[in-house]
């Protein structure tokens, strides 16, 4: 059995925390997106800031790890994290950001079921960040997650078959494929930072 001292500060714990709920943020602003009433323009301006803001919690956590000489786990598994909650943020700002520039003023309403699942993935994540710090009760997270992003899947071939039924005009379908395409990897991105989540607990366990 391997012994490992634990360092009692917080603050690794602190900024995942803050890193998810960026996500949360994200989410909400993504949902904002789709609405029909929706000012395209000031969404992706509050998406930037809150991308810009994710990016600085993620600058954090690597000055904390390079300044830090006891780390309360393996210090590539806290850079994947940091970089896997980073990576989700990205995601989905690329999305706000391709409904902005591509003009899209119609988006099929299956879109928001896909949303759906990342303002949950977004929560769910949120809630896991500070079980890190006890390594407890986070098999529910992992194993939600991957149903979740199951269902992403579902439902990424749904809106496909409904883009090439003949409904949209080319050059929208070409459009709203990239979008669709961004959504789903926006979800597969949740999807890596629960197994990244998964893979620490089973390794400091």
């Amino acid at each position: 059995m391997r012994l490992r001292i634990r360092p009692v500060e917080t603050s690794f714990y602190d900024l995942f925390t803050e890193s998810a709920q960026h996500l949360v943020t994200g989410a909400a602003l993504l949902a904002e997106m789709l609405s029909e009433t929706a000012d395209h323009a000031s969404v992706a301006k509050r998406m930037r800031s809150a991308e810009h803001a994710a990016d600085e919690t993620t600058h954090a956590i690597v000055r904390r790890v390079n300044s830090t000489f006891v780390t309360p786990f393996d210090r590539e598994d806290i850079y994947s994290l940091g970089s896997g909650l980073d990576d989700v943020m990205d995601a989905m700002d690329e999305v706000v950001d391709q409904i902005l520039v591509y003009e899209v003023k119609v988006l099929p309403p299956e879109l928001s079921d896909q949303v759906a699942v990342l303002q949950r993935c977004a929560e769910l994540t949120a809630a896991a960040m500070p079980k890190l710090q006890s390594l407890r009760d986070l098999d529910e997270y992992w194993i939600e997650i991957n149903r979740l992003e199951n269902q992403g899947d579902k439902n990424h071939r749904r809106i496909l078959a409904k883009l090439f039924s003949g409904e949209f005009k080319a050059m929208e379908v070409l459009k709203l494929k990239d979008i669709v395409e961004s959504l789903e990897e926006s979800i597969d991105a949740f999807e890596k930072v629960a197994n990244i989540v998964e893979q620490i607990a089973v390794k400091e366990s």
